[in-house]
C-alpha cells in the first residue's frame, strides 16, 4: 500500500520528537559532575536515514538510533567537590547549551512545519467534500 502524505509527516513528527527529546536530555544534563571521566554524561544524538517507498518514489525519514556522543568528558579541577578523585579533578559533561538550544529550535520548527501541512491537507479535503 502506497504511502500517503499522513504516513510521511506521520514519520516526520515522531523523528523531530526524538530529536528534540535528545536534545532536552543533554540539556537536562549540562553541566551535570561525575567523578571519573567514564561515568560522566555523554549527549545523545538521534540518527536518521532515509526511508524510500518503492511504489510511489516518495521518501521520508526513519529513525535508525540514538546513539551516545565520543565527545571528551571535560576535566575541572575543584579539589574541595565531595566527588573529586584523588587528584582533586572531576569531569562534566562535554555538553554545548547554544548548540543543543538551536538543536531544539529547528526540531520544533520542523515539527511545526509538518503540522501545518497536516492541517492545510486536512482543510483540502474538507473543501473537496463540500464541493460535492
Amino acid at each position: 500500500m502506497p504511502m500517503s502524505l499522513f504516513d510521511i509527516a506521520q514519520r516526520g513528527l515522531s523523528a523531530q520528537s526524538v530529536r528534540m527529546n535528545a536534545a532536552a536530555s543533554n540539556l537536562a544534563n549540562a553541566g551535570s559532575i561525575a567523578s571519573t571521566e567514564q561515568d560522566a554524561y555523554r549527549p545523545l544524538r538521534a540518527v536518521f536515514a532515509e526511508d524510500l517507498d518503492k511504489a510511489t518514489g516518495m521518501s521520508t525519514v526513519k529513525v535508525t538510533g540514538v546513539l551516545r556522543s565520543t565527545a571528551a568528558a571535560v576535566r575541572e579541577h575543584n579539589p574541595g567537590h565531595p566527588m573529586a578523585d584523588a587528584n582533586g579533578d572531576v569531569w562534566t559533561a562535554p555538553v554545548d547549551e547554544n548548540a543543543e538550544m538551536v538543536e531544539m529550535l529547528d526540531s520544533s520548527r520542523q515539527y511545526q512545519n509538518l503540522v501545518e501541512a497536516l492541517s492545510t491537507a486536512k482543510q483540502l479535503m474538507l473543501e473537496t467534500m463540500r464541493l460535492k
